[in-house]
């Protein structure tokens, strides 16, 4: 009786653990590899750094392309929230709110907005930073180099896609 008591303690945590965890851990170097960031930035890049790990506020997945001929640069991040940390829609917030003047990106996520290399935005010229929230997920896309900012908006809401799809 003991035995079948314990045991059923131990399948509620492990059920209550499970219901409050980030989502499943994405890495974002396998959903955009070496060769789908050559695609986007249109040349070579160099061997990247992927970084996947557990923090107390959650799960991280990062990666950084870099150009081998160019400035050009895709930077990567993802934080799946943990319950009870700051939350994904939060976090988008405190970016949107820290100055500068962040363009509104409609049909993507539940939230997304972008930064442009604007003076008031506080980035080099031709970099752009999109940010994008589902649920607890908050997605980080940057690109730099690139001259044709709308191109690289375009670039960056297809990136957007494929890690959302992936959720």
């Amino acid at each position: 009786m003991r035995a079948g008591l314990c045991l059923a303690g131990v399948i509620v945590s492990l059920l209550t653990i499970s219901l409050f965890a980030a989502e499943k851990p994405i890495d974002v170097s396998a959903i955009i590899p070496k060769a789908e960031a050559e695609k986007i930035l249109g040349e070579p890049v160099r061997k990247p750094s992927p970084l996947n790990v557990n923090g107390k506020d959650g799960y991280y997945s990062k990666c950084n392309y870099y150009g081998t001929k160019s400035v050009r640069s895709l930077l990567l991040r993802l934080r799946q929230a943990t319950e009870g940390s700051v939350d994904a829609l939060t976090e988008f917030d405190q970016i949107a709110s820290s100055g500068g003047k962040m363009k509104v990106i409609e049909g993507l996520g539940d939230k997304a907005g972008m930064f442009n290399g604007a003076p008031e935005n506080g980035l080099p010229p031709n970099v752009i930073m999109l940010y994008v929230v589902k649920g607890r997920s908050f997605i980080t896309i940057g690109i730099g180099g690139m001259a044709d900012e709308v191109a690289a908006l375009e670039k960056a809401k297809q990136v957007a896609e494929k890690i959302l799809a992936q959720l």
